[in-house]
């Protein structure tokens, strides 16, 4: 299937692989029993994996919630929205670049996950252009990001490399969107009273790239790499006394805004800076549509 002529009808969503649609979330199997694909559930927090997908059915079940069917009715309920919203998702974030992921072998084992064998310095060409093409410069991708390579089955590929408190990495290129494990929030301690957040580290590097006026320590800040490890970040961005959201304006993300904005007072939207936009960098890349505001401390 080649995602790039054409837009995905529901049937054709159904048929992309759930492991790899899973492992481009940053979902990884803990076991693999036959087709049987084992996993801590991506719908909630667990310790023992009781989440399973059949490769040979492409289907999933979630023991713990009772629950499964085929990769739209993961979609809607992992993103928190409708059929309709998960296709424009699917459109624009599942991979170009289909790894295969774990084939289904009886004596297969762990070998096939993603491994990270070494980084370096941002320098490969395409990694520059695509930072370019983002309008990130080179030199805040540097400060925050490395060039790491990592192996997938028998395979080795590279991408810009954003990692987290546990040591995993966000790994983006032109084509491919992925992670590796441990997955997790990514944390900036400067010991301010403000903290912003924001859904993925290519937004951050954004912000950091239209605010070179600010103190370069003047704030704290708050990756999630995924608005389920919301909760996970909660500890340390209430100790702030005012915390700013900067969050897709997709459904998953303004409800998650919402959510947050009935929890405290100490939660702020700011995404109706870039509200005709789908993010942070998508209002950079497309300044002439951009609502003019000034991006400064609010006092």
């Amino acid at each position: 299937m080649d995602f790039r002529k054409k837009r995905l009808s529901t049937e054709e969503a159904k048929k992309i692989d759930m492991t790899n649609y899973l492992l481009s979330l940053g979902h990884q199997p803990v076991e693999i029993r036959n087709a049987d694909y084992w996993y801590r559930s991506p719908l909630r927090e667990e310790q023992e994996p009781s989440f399973k997908v059949n490769q040979k059915l492409n289907l999933w079940f979630d023991h713990g919630l009772g629950k499964g069917g085929n990769l739209i009715d993961f979609g809607i309920l992992y993103h928190r929205c409708t059929v309709r919203e998960l296709l424009q998702k699917l459109n624009t974030d599942f991979s170009l670049q289909q790894p295969t992921l774990l084939p289904s072998n009886k004596n297969i084992e762990l070998e096939n996950k993603i491994k990270i064998l070494g980084d370096i310095p941002l320098t490969s060409p395409s990694l520059l252009r695509y930072l370019e093409e983002r309008k990130i410069p080179l030199e805040i991708a540097n400060e925050f990001c490395r060039e790491v390579r990592y192996g997938l089955g028998k395979k080795t590929y590279f991408g810009i490399g954003f990692k987290n408190n546990s040591g995993g990495y966000e790994i983006r290129n032109l084509y491919f969107k992925t992670s590796s494990s441990p997955k997790d929030i990514t944390t900036i301690n400067n010991a301010t009273e403000e903290v912003l957040v924001f859904e993925g580290f290519i937004d951050f590097l954004s912000f950091k790239a239209t605010t070179k006026n600010l103190p370069e320590k003047g704030q704290d800040f708050v990756v999630l790499n995924s608005v389920s490890f919301f909760e996970r970040a909660r500890p340390f961005m209430e100790t702030h006394k005012q915390i700013r959201l900067y969050l897709d304006r997709d459904t998953t993300g303004i409800n998650c805004t919402q959510r947050a904005l009935s929890m405290s007072p100490k939660y702020h939207d700011e995404s109706t800076l870039y509200k005709n936009h789908k993010d942070f960098n998508d209002w950079i890349m497309n300044p002439n549509k951009a609502p003019k505001k000034h991006l400064g401390r609010k006092m």
